[in-house]
């Protein structure tokens, strides 16, 4: 029997709230077990219910998503967090991805691809919504020759599963706790990677696990 993802909506508009609310419910794997209207309610309900996941709205009053989602990524590691969210530029995507969140869905998407997201995110994967994807691969597109090329020859088993691991949203310690491996060794690994590819960033790893098809469902 699967288990059921306990989920805790933090979005401050009571109408939509409802609205993701009755989405969720009329699913056999999940339940949503808390709401907040605005981000410390948020941190509140993470302590009391010990959700497995957050979905939570960026634009939130007392404590915008942004901020949430950084106090929770320190505080529970281990939570998957979901963002809503009505922008798609790269902007707050790179902000998000800095705070910790391991999902980016937009309002304005179809509720099937809420209910993907949240499916996806709660199975420890990463979700980025594909308009979001489109823009974000935009100005990529000139760099992916020479990913295709030596540098993919580049990297190592280990240094490509610890980026696989890091695009999904892991810290350096849960990666080196999965891999059995010190938290330096990740690092080391993670940063003789990143030179290889050129890269600055961990959305630019993101990037490049997009352009590797790492975050798509099997």
């Amino acid at each position: 029997m699967t288990e059921t993802l306990r989920i805790v909506i933090a979005e401050d508009h009571q109408t939509v709230r409802e609205g993701i609310k009755l989405l969720i419910g009329s699913q056999p794997d999940m339940e949503v077990i808390g709401e907040a209207g605005d981000g410390e309610r948020a941190l509140s309900l993470a302590e009391e219910l010990k959700p497995d996941l957050m979905l939570i709205d960026v634009s939130m009053p007392i404590m915008n998503g942004l901020k949430a989602t950084k106090k929770l990524r320190t505080k529970y590691p281990g939570l998957r967090i979901l963002t809503l969210t009505r922008h798609a530029d790269d902007g707050y995507l790179r902000q998000l991805i800095s705070a910790g969140s391991n999902g980016y869905v937009l309002k304005q998407s179809a509720p099937d691809q809420l209910i993907n997201a949240i499916r996806s995110v709660g199975q420890g994967n990463s979700f980025l919504d594909p308009s979001v994807t489109q823009k974000v691969m935009g100005g990529y597109a000139s760099r992916t020759d020479a990913l295709r090329g030596e540098r993919k020859g580049d990297l190592s088993q280990r240094e490509e599963e610890i980026l696989r691991f890091i695009s999904l949203g892991y810290s350096n310690k849960e990666i080196a706790s999965q891999l059995d491996l010190s938290v330096k060794t990740v690092e080391a690994h993670k940063a003789n990677a990143m030179q290889k590819l050129g890269v600055a960033s961990r959305i630019d790893i993101v990037k490049y696990a997009i352009f590797r098809g790492w975050l798509e469902d099997d």
